[in-house]
């Protein structure tokens, strides 16, 4: 902690020469993309994007879960997706899943989480969408990668197994899903206005899969 300390009481410092762009911030936000993404301290949006402070809103906790429209009476995943959406007019939603997920880890193994409730009820809005993958009985549509994956998943019927990029891959197909659930997305993307992004990130080797019209994760060329 005490580096932490001794880098935010030194960041006036290090941002001197960006007091303009600063001073620019406080006039308020206005964000390109909404940034779904897990909690994990191995995923950083801003350093995967490279993108400055005021460009991506940002939406994080275990396992980059949205519950669907209406499942809950409030929750912070519901009213971030509106205020990105209605208040600040964002054109593009990503919902990034990412290797070696704990949560995602957690539920394909079907570890007991007794001891960890909290956590349980959560990822328990995730677990039934997952079923047939976690239990092998169907294939990963949507979740696998393509031939230059690290896996090397061809995306056949499975009767093994599930890998933990299969899970990852699947609940980001699924969380994309629970996105459209929501009015204002449904509208904004009948109208033209609003992009989803379905993205894998791969913590050991910064690369990043984007899901394609096909439903199969692939690394694009910059």
């Amino acid at each position: 902690m005490k580096a932490l300390l001794d880098r935010a009481r030194t960041f006036t410092q290090r941002v001197e020469g960006e007091r303009g762009e600063y001073r620019k911030l406080a006039d308020g936000q206005s964000p390109e993309a909404l940034f779904i993404t897990c909690s994990d301290s191995r995923v950083i949006p801003a350093l995967i994007t490279d993108a400055r402070p005021g460009e991506i809103f940002e939406l994080r906790n275990a396992g980059n879960i949205v519950p669907a429209y209406g499942q809950h009476g409030a929750s912070g995943e519901a009213a971030t997706l509106e205020y990105a959406l209605e208040v600040l007019e964002v054109q593009d939603v990503v919902v990034c899943g990412h290797s070696h997920c704990g949560a995602m880890s957690a539920l394909r193994s079907g570890d007991d989480l007794t001891r960890l409730p909290g956590v349980d009820a959560w990822l328990a809005l995730a677990r039934p969408e997952l079923a047939a993958v976690l239990t092998g009985t169907s294939d990963s549509s949507g979740a696998a990668h393509d031939s230059d994956s690290a896996d090397g998943s061809d995306g056949s019927d499975r009767s093994y197994e599930p890998s933990l990029a299969d899970v990852v891959q699947r609940n980001v197909v699924n969380q994309l899903a629970a996105v459209r659930s929501y009015p204002s997305v449904r509208q904004g993307l009948e109208e033209g206005r609003l992009r989803l992004h379905g993205w894998y990130y791969e913590v050991d080797t910064g690369q990043v899969y984007e899901l394609d019209d096909d439903g199969r994760f692939r690394v694009h060329a910059g």
